[in-house]
């Protein structure tokens, strides 16, 4: 599991400020356990009693990502909407941030190579 000690950022901004998490509709979840065990940063719990999937690490959530909501076979997991995201990214500049950060000078990362 990641380190929940570790002042957490996500290319600069404060993971505390970014509201990017799950919600779990309880009416429509079935209990399968696809987002359980699909999470990778185990944002999710499973509550037995109740036998449904329950949002326990919500900070650890990977920022812009969905795929537990893709997996959910009864639609029950929601998340924010990505233009708030994209809003917040045009804000805080976060592309040019990312740009000058993690690219070599004069090197394009998802240049397309077109000598042939």
């Amino acid at each position: 599991m990641p380190d929940l000690t570790v002042d957490q950022t996500w290319h600069g901004v404060p993971r505390g400020e970014i509201d990017w998490h799950p919600t779990v509709n309880e009416d429509l979840c079935m209990g399968c356990g696809l987002c359980v065990t699909g999470c990778g940063r185990q944002v999710y719990g499973y509550d037995y009693d109740r036998e449904k999937a329950v949002v326990l690490r919500p900070q650890l959530c990977l920022v812009g990502c969905v795929t537990c909501s893709n997996l959910c076979p009864e639609g029950a997991i929601r998340f924010p909407s990505i233009q708030q995201l994209q809003k917040l990214i045009k804000q805080r500049k976060v592309l040019v941030r990312v740009k000058k950060e993690e690219l070599p000078a004069g090197e394009d990362r998802w240049a397309v190579d077109r000598r042939g």
